[in-house]
This record gives C-alpha cells, sequence and structure tokens, in this order.
C-alpha cells in the first residue's frame, strides 16, 4: 500500500487489528511476558521456537509495527522518501519494522533487504515471512560477519534494541551506522530509553543531518540539566477497532499491557542528502541553526537539501495537558524545549487544531514569552496551503492580536 492510500483514506488497513487467534500460543504469550516484565537482559535471546515467534509476531510486535506506522506517517508528512538501494533490518526480531517500512514507501523503492539478529532462528523467521509478502524482493539473511564487511547500507533499521546492548555492541552498531545513508532508529517511549537515545543524537549529529523529530539540528534541550525530569516521546495512534476486540483483550489481560498506550522515542538520520525535506518556510544563510554548537551557522549542505528546519518551527513532545480554557504544551525548538501556555480564548482554532490531532504536532508558533498566540500547523504543501490559526480579534478591534 502506498502511503497516498494510507494517509488519503483510513490511516490503518482494514486487517490491521486482525489476528488468526488459533495459531497464537497462549503459553508462550506468558512466558515472554515473564521475561518482558524481569526487565532487559544484554544478549538475552527470548526465544525458543517457530511458534513462539509465530505467536509474538501475531500480538507483541504488533504493538511494535504500530509505532513504526506513526513514525513513518511523520515522515511522509515531513515529505521525506528513503534511498534507493538496500535495507538492512538490524535486531529484526520477527522483522516487522522492514515489513512496515516495505508497506508504506512499496518494494519497488528497495533492491534487496537484508536481516540480521542475534537469533539465527529470528532471522530466518523474518526472512522467511517477509519473503512471503514480498515475493519480488530480495531477501536475505546476514551473520555477524557481514556486519564488518563494508558494504554500503541504503536504510538502516533500529528498533527496540537500546536497552539490551552491551557497551561493545552498541560501539559495533555505531561503527554500523557509518556505513549507512539513512537511519530510523525507534525505540520505547521510556524515560531511560529516550534520553540515552538523545544522548547519542548528540554524539551522530556531528555525522549525520537529524530529520526526525528534531526541527533543528541544535543541542538537545531535553537534556540540559533542569529538563532532567523529562524525555522526548510520543504517542503512536493503534487501530480503533482494538478496543472492541475480545482476543486483544484477553491478550491485554494476559500480557498486562495497555493496548490504549503506544509510547515510542524515534530518530531519523541521513548523511547524503537526496532531495529537500519539504517544510513550510525555507531556511536563509542568515538562519541560526547549529549544527556541532549553539553558535554556528547553518551547514550550507543543509541549506541546500531543505534539512535545516526555519528555527521558528517547534515540535510538540508527548501530549498537549488540557485544562479549563487552556492547554500547557512541551515545546521543542531551536531555543530549548519549553513549557508553553496555550489559551482557548486566544487562538481558539489553533486550540481546537491542537485538541483533536493526535500525530504530527508541528508547529510555528506566534509566541509572547512562554504564551502562544497564534501559528500554523505543519504541511507538506507549500506555505500557502498551510493552515494558518492566526491571535484572536481584540474586544473592539478587527486587528488581530499581536
Amino acid at each position: 500500500m502506498q502511503p497516498a492510500q494510507r494517509l488519503a483514506g483510513a490511516r490503518f488497513r482494514p486487517d490491521a487489528c486482525a489476528v488468526d487467534w488459533s495459531r497464537v500460543d497462549w503459553a508462550a504469550v506468558d512466558r515472554l511476558r515473564k521475561l518482558f516484565l524481569a526487565g532487559p537482559a544484554p544478549g538475552r535471546i527470548y526465544w525458543q521456537s517457530q511458534a513462539e515467534l509465530e505467536t509474538y509476531d501475531l500480538t507483541f510486535a504488533q504493538r511494535i509495527g504500530w509505532k513504526w506506522d506513526a513514525v513513518l506517517r511523520e515522515l511522509e508528512l515531513r515529505g521525506w522518501r528513503p534511498p534507493s538501494g538496500p535495507v538492512l533490518d538490524w535486531g529484526c526480531g520477527t522483522g516487522i519494522a522492514a515489513r512496515r517500512v516495505l508497506e508504506f514507501f512499496g518494494p519497488e523503492q528497495f533492491d534487496q533487504v537484508w536481516f540480521y539478529d542475534h537469533s539465527v532462528l529470528a532471522t530466518q523467521f523474518a526472512v522467511e515471512v517477509t519473503r512471503a509478502e514480498f515475493g519480488g524482493l530480495r531477501i536475505e539473511p546476514v551473520g555477524a560477519g557481514w556486519l564488518t564487511s563494508g558494504e554500503p547500507i541504503g536504510l538502516l533499521l533500529i528498533s527496540h534494541v537500546l536497552s539490551e546492548l552491551t557497551q561493545g555492541a552498541l560501539q559495533a552498531l555505531l561503527r554500523l551506522m557509518d556505513r549507512a545513508q539513512s537511519v530510523i532508529w525507534v525505540e520505547p517511549g521510556t524515560h531511560a530509553d529516550s534520553r540515552r537515545l538523545g544522548s547519542l543524537r548528540e554524539r551522530l549529529r556531528r555525522r549525520f543531518a537529524v530529520l526526525a523529530p528534531c526541527t533543528h539540528q541544535a543541542a538537545c534541550g531535553i537534556l540540559a540539566p533542569h529538563n532532567a525530569r523529562h524525555w522526548c516521546h510520543f504517542f503512536a495512534e493503534a487501530p480503533p477497532a482494538l478496543m472492541a476486540d475480545p482476543d486483544w483483550a484477553r491478550f491485554a489481560q494476559r500480557a498486562e499491557v495497555d493496548l490504549r498506550s503506544l509510547p515510542y522515542s524515534f530518530l531519523v538520520l541521513e548523511k547524503a542528502h537526496r532531495g529537500p525535506i519539504r517544510q513550510a518556510q525555507q531556511p536563509t544563510s542568515s538562519c541560526t541553526v547549529a549544527c556541532g554548537g549553539p553558535s554556528e551557522a547553518v551547514r550550507p549542505d543543509l541549506i541546500a537539501a531543505g534539512v535545516a528546519t526555519a528555527p521558528s518551527y517547534s515540535r510538540v513532545i508527548g501530549r498537549p495537558r488540557f485544562y479549563k480554557g487552556l492547554a500547557k504544551v512541551f515545546s521543542c525548538q531551536l531555543d530549548g524545549v519549553l513549557d508553553l501556555i496555550l489559551r482557548e480564548r486566544t487562538a481558539p482554532d489553533l486550540f481546537q487544531d491542537i485538541q483533536t490531532r493526535t500525530e504530527g504536532l508541528i508547529y510555528q508558533w506566534v509566541r509572547a514569552g512562554d504564551e502562544i498566540r497564534g501559528g500554523h500547523r505543519w504541511s507538506t504543501s507549500s506555505i500557502t496551503s498551510n493552515q494558518s490559526y492566526p491571535p484572536a480579534p481584540t474586544e473592539g478591534s478587527s486587528k488581530s492580536a499581536p
């Protein structure tokens, strides 16, 4: 399914939460639940059989897949498409990340897909199920030796691995990233995982352009000392039919998971820019979007590629908190991560937009200090079609409030 079809119609496939529950091994669900609740253990192999892998893929992996769906929708919103060439799903598990990417962008975008996991059983499972779904594509397993081969990688996919990596494994992964043109990295939305991913961003932004979730190339504001209790995370939507499905309800009870909550953190990086990240306002050479430090100007290659987003764009972190007549918005932008206030009476249309929108909360605020007075939402089209929300008129005047 192509992105345009997915975005123009339903956000989920009609069968998004359809599972053949007769194939689910409930004893495997219980065993996997105990392992997950015990916490991460570097090097642990979770799956002991083909049946356990199939059960995991039908249940736990679908929740990861819905997080990937949210990330891919945001990348489409930002006007990004992956590079053509090979894909590597590293730490692939059952291969849910690669399958979501192939479905979203279309298998014709890529010439081959490689899978690697320290579990050989999982790697083979990922290869087999992906071949069954995308039979016309070259799909192969790779081993640990291949990872040091120097073979170029077009798109590197990393998913839900950070808490289980030893320091040595992490360093090997960072070396592998040097071979990739683009990287999509998705992790759980926990405080620890998110902040660790943010720390890696600080190292990687010297070698890559940061495409998402950030709207700038500067230092991560969430890592400032006064933001120590906060973390950069977002929430994916689950298929609406999920809540009315008795089998999914049974799974949620057995696995002790909340089907309504899909928190995630993510990072999208790119080295060689093939074209612009479309945005409502292109930066100019006078913009001061930092890349190696707060005083540096925008790198010329980022300006030319359209990657360095205009400083005035902001990304809402987490969910806005709504109170009577106002919302508090935890907002990340070039000047840091700030807790901003939006009053309904000040910008009622903007207030309603933020209240009803669940993903892709990227805005250009009109601010007065820590108060939002108006703004417009990011659009994939030109600035003329962006949805703008000016401040409400002042009483007795036809002019907008300053």
